[in-house]
């Protein structure tokens, strides 16, 4: 692939640009060549022929869009010249014949788990601290300012001390040195008390009561979903008490979810307790005997079976459906024929795929939960004047990703090959081996949560244009689709491919290498960067419309 241009598919009437390539240059298609009319930036389109208005653009063998007036050969595929456009999906039409990858040198890999009496296997070991209603959140914060620095959790805040140095120089009338100051590394204060334990998360959100009782009993589901997560070792919980999201409500989603369900878990009512420090002190001293529980589970050998992959991207590029998604694709698969499971996320980025999905479902009963979820997604963002198309952001849009259903060809590109074993709906948990579809928006840190509320253990992340969003009890490894980006944003990239586009490796070679740092990730000998800069990023979906 050392070229400056690639067609992906063979059915395709536009090429990608690899790299820049300017006006006037032609550049050789087989036995004649194309002049370029127009610059062309890398990861950006241009047609291999004239293209006459409305007619169809296909990339990935897929409808992307149309010709909204002539677009020429050689000419700049833009948002002025194309509009999206994607085929219509109906009922599973065929079944796909599935060939899995070659998994014999990782059959009898491990990795170093923590093993929970249902059978699933932790790649971490968090306790989490969460209200039932926002009306707690200020106490959850006075519990993490009490925790976090004496447990040895907190990440050092550099920035606090380069205000400090500012301040003296004030002080001192010095101000002309401000400017050559620079943050530098100090170190925790406290050692980490809990050998066995990853870290004590403190999570925050604005729901709970108020808008409707769905949302009430979806954030307690996703709750549930997050207490039965293998890598969460137990909970404490605050509740007001008078909120629509009743205790009463969360003990019957994790019934539902997990009868068995034994983890350490500690449910204070501010309303039962009375004051503020009352209900503090019983809070904090629940959650340290908890603490000790959990550091007397330690890491054991785990099959690859027990892995539960989340496969999302964010602030995608032109280059993420040609080698970042590719390659995750590439892993899922190699993760279902391994015996464990994968969840795809993202259902407006599956917007002009939904066919493919349909026919590698495995049954008509999973093939038709999918339509179904797809379609009333698709109207609920119609009827309040929205839609997928306007899923595009304006970075994806700058770096070539020009119409919604261009971003979800590459995007879908994440689930791989494998059949569509389930189709879950937001907070259902995944419980089939195989690749199973997760109903979540687009949105990186709703679907994230998402993930994480479905049982993932691993998050694999995929992006080109860079973001730092992570999740507090499933490690987020980070991938970048090009090389400049993981070289300018190397503080939260874990895993480049960029390799792939500048011809130096092909995806089966990329995905081993993702693999092995998979099973690093999970046996705790990597900490990713997300992991490193505390980006416990948790936000609950609101049944209402978000893209």
């Amino acid at each position: 692939m050392n070229q400056k241009f690639l067609k992906i598919h063979p059915n395709d009437n536009v090429f990608v640009a690899l790299n820049d390539i300017d006006k006037g240059e032609n550049v050789a298609i087989n036995e004649h060549s194309i002049a370029i009319i127009q610059n062309i930036p890398a990861k950006h389109k241009f047609a291999e022929k004239n293209i006459a208005p409305n007619d169809s653009i296909i990339m990935y063998g897929s409808l992307v869009g149309t010709a909204k007036h002539r677009i020429l050969q050689g000419e700049l595929l833009t948002t002025h010249n194309v509009i999206h456009e994607t085929n219509s999906y109906s009922k599973k039409e065929n079944s796909s014949y599935w060939s899995p990858p070659s998994i014999d040198q990782y059959s009898t890999k491990t990795f170093l788990g923590y093993h929970r009496n249902d059978g699933q296997v932790g790649t971490a070991n968090y306790w989490m601290v969460i209200p039932l209603v926002f009306c707690e959140n200020r106490n959850i914060e006075i519990m993490k300012q009490a925790f976090q620095e004496e447990l040895g959790f907190a990440k050092p805040n550099k920035y606090k001390d380069l205000v400090h140095r500012m301040i003296n120089l004030y002080k001192k009338d010095d101000i002309t040195k401000i400017e050559d100051l620079i943050t530098e590394e100090n170190d925790v204060n406290s050692s980490q008390i809990f050998n066995n334990i990853d870290g004590i998360k403190f999570l925050t959100h604005q729901g709970g009561c108020g808008g409707t009782r769905q949302d009430s009993d979806m954030l307690c589901a996703l709750i549930a979903g997050y207490l039965n997560n293998p890598n969460v070792a137990g909970a404490t919980i605050l509740s007001l008490g008078c909120q629509n999201a009743q205790i009463s409500i969360l003990n019957e989603k994790i019934r539902a979810l997990n009868p068995n369900f034994d983890k350490p878990l500690y449910i204070l009512e501010q309303q039962q307790e009375g004051t503020e420090e009352k209900l503090l002190s019983t809070a904090i001293k629940k959650t340290f005997f908890g603490l000790i529980k959990a550091n007397k589970i330690t890491r054991k050998p785990a099959s690859l079976s027990k892995l539960v992959i989340g496969l999302e991207c964010g602030g995608s590029d032109g280059f993420s459906g040609i080698s970042a998604n590719p390659t995750v694709g590439q892993v899922s698969d190699m993760i279902v024929a391994l015996g464990g499971k994968t969840m795809l996320a993202e259902f407006p980025e599956l917007c002009g795929v939904e066919q493919e999905l349909i026919n590698r479902s495995v049954n008509k009963e999973v093939s038709e939960k999918f339509i179904n979820l797809m379609r009333d997604y698709a109207n609920s963002a119609k009827a309040v004047g929205s839609g997928f198309d306007m899923n595009p952001s304006p970075g994806n849009i700058k770096d070539g990703l020009i119409t919604d259903a261009m971003k979800s060809a590459g995007a879908a590109k994440k689930g791989g090959t494998s059949p569509v074993v389930a189709v879950l709906d937001y907070t259902e948990y995944a419980t089939k081996q195989g690749l199973n579809l997760l109903c979540t928006p687009g949105n990186d840190v709703e679907s994230t949560t998402a993930l994480s509320g479905s049982g993932a253990n691993i998050i694999l992340f995929t992006t080109g244009l860079g973001t730092p969003t992570g999740n507090p009890i499933t490690p987020v490894i980070k991938i970048s689709s090009n090389t400049s980006l993981s070289n300018r944003m190397s503080d939260i990239i874990d895993f480049d491919t960029g390799a792939i586009i500048e011809g130096k490796k092909n995806i089966e070679q990329m995905s081993k290498e993702l693999l092995e740092y998979i099973i690093n990730v999970a046996s705790g000998k990597i900490k990713t960067k997300s992991q490193l800069l505390h980006q416990d990023d948790f936000i609950p979906w609101k049944r209402g419309v978000s893209l």
